[in-house]
Formats: C-alpha cells, sequence, structure tokens
C-alpha cells in the first residue's frame, strides 16, 4: 500500500488510525537523532532525510535533479520500512546494527540490503534507530557514497 502524499503531514495523516502514533514517534526519533545537514522531504513517495543540492550539488547519481538520499520512511500494507543507506554502504554499521538490534530484542532484524522492517510497532527499538541515526554525519555519508555508489 503506497501512500500518495504531497507533504509530510498528508503523508502521516494517511497512515492507518492503528498504527499512526507509532509511525510518528519513529519519524520523531529520526528528525532528533539525525546529525545537522540532512533535510526532511518527501522523497520517492515516502519521508526522507537527504543531503541538499545546497551541500551536494551533484545529487543522486542515477538522478541528478535530486537530492542524495540518505533515510527514508515508509508505512507499507503491512509494516513500517525505514531504508538506511548507511547499512547498506557500510558493512561495520550493518554488523554493529544487527547485533545491538538483537541484543534489544531478543530476535534477528527483519531486513533486506539497506531495508528494516516493522511489523509490529509496539516492538520498535526507539533507542536503538535513534543511535542508528547518530552514526553518520552528512560529511562521512557523502565520503561513504562517492567511495561505494558514484558512477566514475
Amino acid at each position: 500500500m503506497r501512500i500518495e502524499a504531497k507533504s509530510i503531514e498528508e503523508y502521516i495523516l494517511n497512515v492507518p488510525d492503528d498504527r499512526r502514533e507509532a509511525f510518528a514517534k519513529l519519524r520523531e526519533t529520526i528528525s532528533t537523532h539525525i546529525p545537522q545537514g540532512f533535510h526532511e522531504e518527501m522523497s520517492y513517495g515516502m519521508i526522507g532525510f537527504v543531503v541538499p543540492h545546497s551541500v551536494y550539488p551533484a545529487g543522486y547519481h542515477a538522478a541528478p535533479k535530486l537530492p542524495l538520499p540518505f533515510v527514508n520512511l515508509a508505512s507499507q500494507k503491512n509494516f513500517f520500512s525505514l531504508y538506511h543507506m548507511g547499512i547498506y554502504s557500510n558493512p561495520n554499521i550493518l554488523s554493529w546494527f544487527t547485533d545491538e538490534y538483537f541484543k534489544h530484542t531478543g530476535k534477528k532484524p527483519d531486513m533486506g540490503k539497506g531495508c528494516i522492517h516493522f511489523k509490529n510497532p509496539s516492538k520498535i527499538p526507539y533507542d536503538l534507530i535513534g543511535k542508528l541515526m547518530e552514526k553518520i554525519t552528512v560529511a562521512d555519508w557523502i565520503n561513504l557514497y562517492e567511495k561505494n555508489h558514484k558512477k566514475k
């Protein structure tokens, strides 16, 4: 289920009622802990935290008119998805996160390459998500992106 929204506020209002509070808390956790310099906006039909063109004029290599994405948050049909490009790009962050996730929840995370799924909103480890957000600054992300993803 894709939420069609033109603004962050509209997106949140369209999250199902029984999950809206947890979704808003997850967004607030990200907003509070993500380092300065990332900008929150609608991105790829989700709530995104990006490196704006004013900081990184080249933008995203696959679509240079778009700012460089870093984190996206979506409410899907049966779960929330948190896309974190640092997990995808940095094996040390991935290893740290999967180890810590187990310590916090007693379970392995439900993940893809850079996507974390939260099926039960009452089981989201908000404190761990906050720590994850603090791991990579804008400068760190630009350097990691250019090293791993930017086509030369």
